[in-house]
């Protein structure tokens, strides 16, 4: 009989040998394992956060998230052309037909000679048509093709700032100039010469925006 074998028990329940229950701690290293995992994580994801915040103050690399979420560059506008998108007509080529729609003797005959002095072709010169004729009480209208919607009515429209456009079914390149009952003269040279710069000076483009 063993000496673990309580007083006056034997049997099945002597306790022989030399071999024991022993208590053990429980087995920590899996604990230890989840607890360094879960840390490693946390660890991760502050410094993710860290890194979007640092992006949204600093303006980030230069890209921006579509709704898509993929990444586009934010390229910088290309620099506007030297030359204007549509190149328009210099006033020599223009030929522009003068007529009186007013009661005033001369006009036509005065104002087509100065239109000639800052360059513009002149064809006829004279009283306007019957359909105009003391019916403009504007400044002015000029008068052309469809086409003269794209270069001569702007080119023109700098000698005389009041002038409305129509246009007619004329296949021919040339412009009228009716001359209204709320005429003067024509705009001073020097502003007409600086709005015609102004309308050939190419349009800077807008900032890029991301």
């Amino acid at each position: 009989m063993s000496m673990l074998t309580p007083p006056g028990m034997g049997g099945k329940y002597r306790i022989t040998g030399d071999v024991y229950p022993r208590m053990r701690r429980p087995h920590r290293r899996r604990r230890i394992i989840l607890g360094a995992a879960a840390g490693a994580l946390v660890l991760g994801a502050a410094g993710w956060g860290t890194l979007q915040l640092v992006e949204v103050f600093t303006g980030g690399d230069g890209k921006t998230t579509t709704a898509a979420g993929k990444q586009a560059d934010c390229k910088p506008v290309a620099k506007a052309s030297a030359q204007p998108a549509t190149a328009l007509p210099k006033p020599a080529q223009i030929t522009v037909n003068v007529y009186n729609a007013t009661p005033r003797a001369g006009l036509a005959k005065t104002t087509a000679d100065e239109l000639k002095k800052r360059g513009f072709a002149i064809g006829k010169v004279g009283n306007a048509p019957a359909a105009y004729d003391k019916k403009v009480p504007g400044a002015g209208i000029l008068l052309g093709a469809p086409a003269a919607t794209k270069g001569s009515f702007s080119v023109l429209g700098t000698q005389l700032k009041g002038a409305t456009t129509k246009v007619d079914a004329r296949t021919t390149a040339d412009v009228d100039l009716i001359i209204g009952t709320a005429f003067k003269t024509l705009d001073p040279k020097a502003a007409a010469d600086a709005a015609l710069v102004a309308l050939n000076k190419p349009k800077q483009p807008l900032p890029g925006r991301c």
